[in-house]
């Protein structure tokens, strides 16, 4: 019998129980758009080098013998049998991830595809005797015919083989058996939504009668075709909730496995997550970003198991509703890993729900789009675009999917935006720090949003000591969230309440003042940083105004080319707010930046079926940042355990939260000034207490540099 895995124990699972046993789960997999039975022929022969006498070695006594190469000969079946590329590059890179397609020129060495097919495996046709391949083009034709999407259906094949192989062989091996899958069907959770939304009927303020005419809208749209829809609903509107009916009624309809909420920042993906789990059990929604870590070591058994479903469901989305971010979500597209990749099958056939639509990065925008009208043209996902400032892309899915249309879920958003207008915006004249200052220091409760770190503590810094506040990124994720605390309960009773932030606040945080003053970036910075005043429409709209100033003559390079575009948008619109002038402010930044909205030339590069450059080049979040850890009462313990090296991936995980990232120029000065040690793990200690601070964060040696904080 021919070894496919040998537990410790000696029991043996045949090569070709692994083979068949895969075939099956990626035929599942790639079934969701229309690969199943190419999934399956590539699943089948993932794993026939395994057949060399050489690996049969290996597999019997690993101890002992070094490991062979055993994927290239699959790679080379599909290639000179079936002339299959993207089943030769899932192959191939099963385990080391997918390589670029390189020269026929390449050797062994140059670890390209072509280099693989070079290398000369040891007989392996004893294969044939046990595995019968199916004969033919299996691909979609749709797949074949064009460079780019047979790029992204190598990619979306290769995580059809890498989750079925990684699921059989866990199967197989893990003591005890794991606990995987769980969560209700999409009718029970819709049963769910209807019990929460119940009480809000009839409502019993105007503001709330359009927020759940919004609601029953989403709720009859949702029974629509499959497709692209936008959902562009004012700030207050009630989106959140509204977007989920919609994607829920629709995945009712269309028996859809998944919802997956795509959201732009870390500040407020909890906040999403929590308001989800309360609408549908935290059992039923998975948070899934860098800085959320499910336990494993609870005493409960309950509680252990489902933390355990839930680190296992990261892995491949296994849940009815993801939460993540972009970052996530984007470059796990356009990934070369098989950890990253693993996923991607789970996306086909999901509604996709991209909150705050417009937050897509400039420098990557057009590979995003591609993305999404990939997704929506070949792989059954349903996209909504969700945002109160709606991007006009539809010149750009009109080049890569010119039959798709966006259809908007609102009857009326131009009159929605009339409805939920509750501020008025006043343009001021450029002022010094020290004029702000004295402006903001006038009033009992005001926001005030700035460009850079260095600004906000500087204001700070001037204002009257009692109830001030800080907001920024040098403060750790923990204490950013007990200041916010502490703002809405100061906020709700009344109290002086004097915040200056930078645009972390912006998005999602949910927060009411009567007045906000914002430094002068983009407009859709500017209006949702107006969508934190009057937010509950408790005063008129007269009375609640947004004031946008600068601060320097010359704005930084960064935010240049947005500026711009809000002045045009100033000389040219009576309202800031309307939907004409959001609509001319995006047309604006993406014609300014031309070529730019792909900087790395990710989509040449896919074209060519480079994925290990891909993968390498996209990356949402260039900035070269370290991590600073700040000791505390609560984690003095775990602090000393990193000193010793005494650390896994979950107490890293667990000390984000008392973090901060900062740019490794400053690291390296503080590190100069004795401020922060380094441990021999290379992980970066606060020693010098005097430098963090819980209101102000941590206090950089210089910080004289402009940032953008995402």
């Amino acid at each position: 019998m021919y070894i496919g895995h040998k537990r410790e124990n000696g029991e043996i699972q045949s090569l070709r129980d692994h083979l068949e046993g895969v075939a099956r789960r990626a035929e599942t997999f790639g079934g969701a758009f229309g690969a199943g039975r190419h999934a399956r022929r590539t699943g089948l022969m993932h794993d026939i080098g395994k057949y060399a006498s050489d690996v049969q070695k290996r597999m019997a006594d690993p101890e002992h013998v070094a490991k062979v190469n055993h994927t290239s000969a699959g790679a080379i079946v599909a290639v000179q049998t079936y002339r299959d590329l993207p089943a030769a590059f899932a192959v191939a890179g099963h385990h080391g991830g997918l390589a670029d397609l390189g020269a026929k020129t390449n050797t062994v060495q140059d670890g390209t595809l072509h280099g693989k097919l070079r290398y000369t495996p040891k007989d392996f046709s004893a294969y044939q005797e046990e595995i019968k391949l199916e004969k033919g083009e299996l691909a979609p034709v749709w797949a074949r015919e064009n460079p780019l999407a047979a790029s992204f259906y190598t990619r979306m094949l290769f995580s059809c083989l890498v989750d079925a192989d990684f699921l059989d062989t866990e199967a197989f091996l893990a003591e005890p058996h794991v606990l995987r899958g769980g969560g209700e069907n999409m009718a029970a959770l819709l049963d769910k939504l209807r019990r929460f939304i119940r009480p809000w009927f009839p409502a019993k303020r105007r503001i709330d009668e359009r927020r759940c005419e919004i609601l029953k809208r989403c709720l009859e749209m949702g029974r629509s075709p499959k497709g692209l829809y936008t959902l562009t609903v004012p700030t207050g509107g009630g989106k959140t909730v509204s977007s989920l009916a919609f994607a829920l009624t629709h995945a009712v309809k269309h028996d859809c496995s998944h919802i997956i909420y795509v959201v732009p920042y870390m500040s407020i993906i909890e906040q999403t997550a929590a308001k989800f789990s309360e609408i549908l059990g935290e059992e039923n929604v998975l948070e899934h970003h860098s800085g959320v870590e499910y336990e494993e070591s609870a005493e409960d058994d309950g509680v252990r198991q489902a933390a355990q479903r839930k680190r296992l469901a990261t892995e491949n989305w296994d849940s009815p509703v993801i939460v993540t971010t972009a970052v996530q979500f984007f470059e796990s597209l356009y990934a070369c890993k098989t950890s990253k990749c693993r996923k991607l099958h789970s996306i086909a056939g999901s509604v996709v729900i991209f909150d705050e639509a417009q937050m897509m990065p400039l420098p990557y925008l057009r590979p995003c789009v591609y993305a999404i009208a990939e997704l929506v043209r070949h792989y059954g996902v349903t996209a909504v675009l969700c945002t109160a400032t709606q991007p006009a892309l539809d010149g750009l899915f009109d080049e890569y999917a010119p039959e798709l249309t966006a259809c908007e879920l609102m009857k009326e958003p131009t009159e929605l935006y009339e409805y939920f207008r509750r501020v008025t915006f006043s343009g001021e004249n450029t002022m010094s720090e020290e004029e702000l200052t004295q402006r903001l220091s006038g009033y009992e409760q005001v926001l005030c949003i700035v460009n850079t770190r260095k600004r906000a503590r500087n204001l700070y810094d001037g204002l009257p000591e009692e109830g001030r506040f800080h907001l920024s990124t040098l403060m750790t994720p923990e204490d950013r969230r007990k200041a916010i605390r502490l703002i809405r309960s100061r906020l709700a009773s009344g109290q002086v309440c004097r915040v200056v932030s930078t645009s972390l606040i912006e998005a999602g945080v949910d927060v009411d003042f009567p007045t906000v003053w914002r430094e002068e970036s983009g407009l859709d910075s500017i209006l949702q940083a107006a969508g934190r005043c009057n937010r509950e429409a408790k005063q008129s709209k007269e009375q609640s105004v947004v004031h946008v100033f600068a601060v320097d003559q010359h704005p930084p390079r960064t935010y240049r080319k947005q500026i711009d575009a809000l002045h045009l948008v100033q000389e040219m619109c009576g309202e800031m707010d309307s939907l004409k002038a959001i609509e001319l402010y995006s047309r604006a930044v993406i014609q300014a930046k031309g070529e730019h909205i792909d900087q790395k030339g990710i989509l040449d590069a896919c074209r060519k079926m480079l994925f290990r450059t891909v993968g390498g080049d996209f990356k949402m979040i260039e900035q070269d940042t370290l991590s600073i850890y700040i000791p505390n009462p609560g984690n003095a313990e775990t602090i000393e355990r990193l000193r010793r090296g005494e650390y896994d991936r979950q107490m890293i995980r667990r000390l984000q939260k008392d973090s901060v990232s900062v740019y490794r120029g400053h690291a390296e000065a503080l590190l100069g000034t004795g401020k922060i040690e380094q441990t021999e793990d290379g992980f970066l200690i606060l020693m010098d207490a005097s430098a963090y601070t819980p209101d102000k964060g941590l206090e950089l040696c210089e910080d004289s540099g402009q940032g953008v904080f995402l």
